[in-house]
């Protein structure tokens, strides 16, 4: 054995590079050391496993430990600091030519037995162990290298390898060995078993630089047996040395040290292989079984002085940080572009976050569980720290966002798409995923948080959206109102859709709104609640703010009076249908939506007042001329206003129920009462005989206003008799008969009292005189025996005001001492 060593070194320095027969790897060093003592160090052989192993880890079990011996130069000083620096090849993990070998079945390795309870020698493997891309670049550095212990098999097998080793064609390179020579057989894995044997440990440990350079080239193994040797050491010393031993104790205090540093070492190792195990994908999975033995047995000798301090639970919980760690790593490397760049970042980042945490939860499932003793809960373990960090990650997020669409993609990813198929529910993942929750872990209030911040920007959204709405109104129509006034060929009456003049914006409106609620419907009902009340809000608003703004760029007076009336109408027609679609989310928010109708109500009120206003502006000039001497010669007057009240009719029927039926009846009453009142100003009287002629004229027009407003459907039927009522009385021909004439009157308008009975015999020519009393004599008597509770609804006559006349008053004093009743 001796001599096939030296003839290795000899080969070795010669000719610079390493010789691999079979499973026997020769490596010389070109920096020896000399040991204390002259005696042959033991153990700083470290064991090297082949990446292409399928059923053993990197180290058998049935070797004495980690002792080997070792080539060292006899005339190298004795000293710890000059020793010579040990290059050890790194773990087959580390190269990238290295193919990935899962833990099999029936695996040997660290800490495990056969059936037997023998310790048992790995098969021997016929591929060869690439060199790592650290080890050449150490070697070209000119660092020690050091021999790799060997498991070794039978003494036949030994001859026969030596037999090999003779024809060197043979031989295979690195460069011969590919990925594709070694696959994985997925059907055989089983889980790690929760029962080993420890190795073992080497009698005299490596020094301290030696575990260290094992610990960092993943050597976990190797370094951990002298790890606990060293360990050993230093409990043994503890347990000999006294207090009086000074020097004794300044080595023990040292030996601790040194203790506490490689065992940091060793976890941050860990943490790092572990961190990186789900990232890196090709690294040698065997080291995780290396990694659980190294926590299972640290967990037992929880309290045994030279160990790391805290509880026995501190190296599964540095194993949790370590896969958090891997698992924040894993999200951080999903692309995220800037809002600047793409509008639709979120979007795109929230698909490849959600494959990304499926085909990292599959892989945990199907390759890196198997590497774990049961115990470990691998699976689960993900899976939490997996709904922990993606809530910590979408936090992040959420602070960078301020479109509605993203904070949408976000709360839809979070409720919807996260505990779908798509991700977490993905039939890929079962039946582990079963037992596990499939919510995200959210800090509390989140969710809250997001949602307001959604409505938020919504109704900031419908806000703009509706400033918009007005802008573009504007644009259309009002903008020219100078030009239309002086072009008529350049009017632009509004939209006419059913025979009904209307407007566009109450159809946007009402589909963003519906696209709001529809859209958080998909979310929750908590947040649909949310967004109708956000919508109902910002609704209120508007009614003002678009009378406000077509006051002011529309006024009475910029734009000719028929297309003025069509405008006001368009928007009473509106507002309407506006009204009447949001009726449809009244059980959502009733309280907003009575509030919003108020508004609107309010709106088509003030509409409806300008239309009224304008009509009575137009007719106020012809209604003052009535009941004079020349209305009854002339029909000019009452042809105008008939003309302005038709054109009204017509603008009516283009307008929208209810209100249409409100504006009718309130100006029927108004020109009724307009009509009548000129009656009551005293400016006429007709004598010789006129009287008749003026009734006359008083039914023949009081019938086609009757006839105009009942195709207007006026639901004021109440008015028509007053017109032939006064004509009878006017048009009297005795006055004696006049009194039979009042029954009727009395009858329809209990309102009508003295003074108005007074103006109207005025008018007939009847000024004074013993008649006149007896006929105001008759009017008190029949509203006596009407009672003192007329019907107010059909009060004509109170409003009425009645001009002084002094022959009239003259004559009503005066009877006022013979009549029991004072009624004026």
């Amino acid at each position: 054995m001796a001599g096939m060593e030296a003839a290795a070194d000899t080969d070795d320095t010669n000719n610079g590079h390493c010789l691999v027969e079979e499973d026997r790897l020769f490596v010389t060093s070109p920096v020896q050391g000399k040991q204390p003592d002259g005696a042959v160090k033991q153990g700083i052989f470290q064991t090297f496993r082949e990446s292409f192993r399928e059923k053993k880890s990197p180290f058998s079990s049935n070797s004495k430990g980690s002792k080997v011996r070792s080539s060292v130069d006899m005339a190298a000083p004795n000293n710890d600091s000059n020793m010579a620096t040990l290059h050890v090849s790194p773990s087959p993990s580390l190269s990238a030519r290295s193919p990935m070998i899962s833990p099999l079945k029936n695996m040997g390795g660290l800490f495990h037995k056969d059936e037997n309870g023998s310790e048992a020698s790995p098969p021997i493997n016929k591929k060869l162990a690439s060199h790592s891309k650290t080890d050449d670049s150490l070697m070209k550095k000119g660092a020690a290298s050091i021999r790799r212990s060997l498991r070794l098999g039978s003494k036949k097998d030994k001859e026969k390898n030596v037999n090999k080793s003779d024809n060197q064609e043979q031989l295979l390179t690195v460069s011969e060995v590919t990925v594709e020579e070694v696959k994985e057989d997925v059907s055989v894995w089983e889980e790690i078993g929760e029962s080993y044997t420890l190795p073992e440990i080497p009698l005299t440990p490596l020094s301290v630089m030696q575990i260290n350079h094992l610990i960092d080239m993943e050597v976990l193994e190797e370094a951990y047996l002298n790890l606990l040797s060293m360990r050993q050491e230093f409990q043994q010393e503890q347990g000999s040395c006294g207090g009086e031993e000074a020097v004794s104790s300044v080595e023990l205090a040292k030996k601790e040290k040194d203790l506490s540093l490689l065992y940091r070492a060793l976890k941050d190792k860990i943490k790092t292989i572990v961190r990186d195990s789900n990232t890196l994908r090709s690294r040698n999975k065997e080291l995780l079984v290396y990694v659980a033995r190294v926590i299972q047995e640290e967990e037992k000798r929880e309290g045994d002085p030279g160990g790391l301090a805290g509880p026995g639970s501190y190296w599964r919980e540095s194993w949790r940080e370590a896969v958090s760690e891997g698992v924040q790593a894993k999200l951080g490397s999903v692309p995220l572009d800037k809002r600047e760049q793409n509008a639709s970042w979120l979007a795109i980042h929230l698909g490849l976050l959600g494959k990304a945490i499926l085909e990292d939860l599959e892989y945990v499932k199907k390759d890196l569980r198997w590497s774990y003793p049961r115990s470990f809960n691998v699976f689960s373990t993900y899976v939490r720290c997996y709904h922990r960090d993606v809530g910590q990650h979408l936090k992040k997020l959420q602070q960078q966002v301020t479109d509605l669409k993203d904070y949408y993609a976000l709360l839809d990813w979070i409720i919807n798409r996260y505990q779908s198929e798509r991700i977490v529910g993905s039939p890929s993942l079962q039946p582990e995923m079963e037992s596990e929750s499939t919510g995200l872990s959210l800090e509390d209030g989140f969710l809250d948080q997001l949602k307001d911040g959604y409505c938020h920007r919504l109704q900031e959204d419908m806000k703009s959206a509706l400033g918009k709405m007005i802008e573009l109104e504007n644009e259309d129509f009002w903008k020219e109102r100078k030009q239309l006034r002086s072009n008529d060929d350049g009017d632009r009456p509004p939209d006419n859709e059913d025979n009904f003049l209307c407007s566009q914006f109450p159809m946007d409106i009402w589909t963003n709104v519906k696209s709001n609620l529809t859209n958080s419907s998909k979310i929750d009902q908590q947040l649909e609640m949310k967004v109708g009340y956000s919508c109902f809000e910002e609704l209120k608003q508007f009614p003002k703010r678009f009378e406000t703004e077509f006051r002011r760029c529309c006024s009475y007076g910029d734009v000719p009076p028929p297309l003025w009336t069509e405008y006001q109408i368009a928007y009473i027609n509106s507002f309407i249908t506006l009204k009447e679609y949001m009726e449809n989310y009244r059980d959502r928010c009733p309280d907003q939506a009575d509030n919003f109708n108020k508004e609107v109500d309010w709106l088509i009120g003030s509409l409806g007042q300008g239309l009224e206003d304008q009509y009575k502006n137009d007719v106020k000039i012809y209604q003052r001329r009535m009941m004079t001497r020349k209305w009854l010669t002339n029909d000019d007057d009452f042809q105008q206003l008939y003309k302005r009240t038709e054109t009204l009719s017509q603008n009516c029927a283009l307008m929208r129920p209810p209100y249409v039926q409100t504006l009718v009846n309130t100006l029927h009453l108004h020109v009724v009462k307009e009509y009548l009142s000129q009656l009551m100003k005293n400016n006429y009287s007709c004598k010789n005989r006129k009287h008749e002629r003026a009734a006359a004229k008083i039914r023949s027009q009081w019938a086609k206003l009757r006839e105009l407003f009942e195709e207007m459907k006026s639901t004021h039927e109440w008015l028509h008799p007053v017109g032939d009522d006064l004509s009878d009385i006017i048009g009297e021909r005795n006055k004696s008969d006049i009194k039979n004439n009042l029954q009727p009157l009395v009858n329809h308008y209990p309102d009508i009292s003295k003074k108005h009975l007074a103006a109207v015999l005025y008018f007939r020519g009847l000024v004074r005189g013993r008649e006149r009393q007896l006929i105001l004599q008759k009017l008190t008597e029949l509203k006596k025996n009407m009672g003192n509770n007329p019907d107010r609804s059909r009060a004509l006559f109170s409003d009425m005001q009645v001009t002084a006349n002094r022959d009239c008053l003259a004559d009503i004093v005066c009877l006022s001492f013979f009549l029991p009743d004072n009624d004026n």
